[in-house]
C-alpha cells in the first residue's frame, strides 16, 4: 500500500532536516580535510590524533596525491609522522601518486627510528619496482644514518638486488649517488656487481658516470666487468671511444627514482 504525504505531514520537514544534516556533514568533512593537512604542515601530532578520534580518516590523500604520512615525511614533520604511524587506522603501506610508500620516504630521509616503527607495523620492506633499499642508498648523509638504514632494511630481509622498473639495482644507485661506505656495505652483503639494467648498464657504468674511479675499482675487484663492457659501453667503444660517453638520458634511472626535493645534503668528500 503506497503511503502518500498528507497536508501538514512531517515528510517535507524530515526531508529538509536530512538535507541540512548532509550538507553540515559535508562541510565538516571538508573542514577536517583542510585541518588535517594544515596540522601536518604544523607538525601537530596531537591535533591529528584529535581529528581521527572524531572520525577523520588518516589515510586521506591530498589533491596532489600525497598520503598524510608521505606528506609528513616530505615536510620533515616527523612528530606528525610518528603520531600517524601509531594510529591503528593508519595504512602504513599506502603509497602516494608516485608509488612512494612511507617506508621509502623514511629511508630517503634517514629517519631510522621512524623506519623501525613502520616495520613494526608491518610496512613492506620488499615491493615491486623501486624499493626502500633503492631510496636508502640514494641519499647520502653526514651522520651515517644512510648506513644504519641500509643495515636495518637488510636485517629485515630486503632483497639486495631488487630491480626497479628499468632493472636498476640498489648497488647501481649507490655507485652513482651514495657514499663509499654504502657501496662497500652492499658489496660485503652480497650485492651482485655483474647485473645490468635494461639499458645494459652495470654498477660500474653508474660509478663511471659520477667519476668515482675508486668505486669502479671496488666493483671490478668484486667481480664486475670493467665499466663500458655493457651494451651501451660496447657501442661507444665500437665508435672509437676508450670509455663510454654519456648520452642524454642514458644513465638516468627511470622516474621516479627518488624525489629530488627529498634528498639530504651529499657528503662533501664526494
Amino acid at each position: 500500500m503506497k503511503l502518500l504525504a498528507k497536508p501538514g505531514s512531517l515528510f517535507p520537514l524530515r526531508a529538509a532536516c536530512a538535507a541540512a544534516l548532509w550538507l553540515a556533514c559535508a562541510a565538516a568533512q571538508a573542514g577536517s580535510y583542510d585541518d588535517f593537512f594544515t596540522r601536518i604542515i604544523r607538525d601537530d601530532a596531537k591535533g591529528i590524533e584529535a581529528l581521527v578520534q572524531r572520525g577523520f580518516d588518516p589515510n586521506t590523500v591530498s589533491e596532489k596525491g600525497e598520503t598524510g604520512l608521505t606528506q609528513a615525511f616530505k615536510l620533515d614533520s616527523y612528530r606528525a609522522a610518528k603520531g600517524m604511524i601509531a594510529l591503528p587506522s593508519t595504512n602504513v603501506n599506502l603509497a602516494n601518486a608516485k608509488g612512494e610508500t612511507p617506508l621509502m620516504m623514511a629511508a630517503i630521509k634517514g629517519q631510522v627510528d621512524l623506519a623501525k616503527a613502520l616495520i613494526a607495523r608491518d610496512a613492506d620492506v620488499n615491493r615491486e619496482g623501486w624499493t626502500p633499499l633503492h631510496y636508502a642508498v640514494s641519499a647520502p648523509s653526514e651522520d651515517g644514518s644512510d648506513l644504519q638504514m641500509v643495515a636495518l632494511l637488510l636485517e629485515h630481509h630486503a632483497y639486495i638486488d631488487a630491480a626497479s622498473p628499468n632493472g636498476t639495482t640498489p648497488l647501481m644507485m649507490a655507485a652513482q649517488y651514495g657514499t663509499r661506505s654504502a657501496v662497500q656495505l652492499l658489496i660485503k652483503e652480497g650485492a651482485d656487481p655483474k647485473l645490468k639494467n635494461q639499458q645494459g648498464l652495470t654498477a660500474s657504468d653508474f660509478a663511471t658516470r659520477a667519476d668515482r674511479s675508486e668505486v669502479v675499482s671496488w666493483l671490478v675487484q668484486a667481480g664486475a666487468a670493467p665499466a663500458g663492457s655493457g651494451s651501451a659501453g660496447a657501442t661507444a667503444a665500437a665508435k672509437g671511444g676508450s670509455s663510454p660517453k654519456a648520452q642524454p638520458g642514458v644513465y638516468v634511472p627511470q622516474t621516479p627514482a627518488f624525489p629530488q626535493e627529498g634528498r639530504r645534503k651529499i657528503q662533501s668528500n664526494w
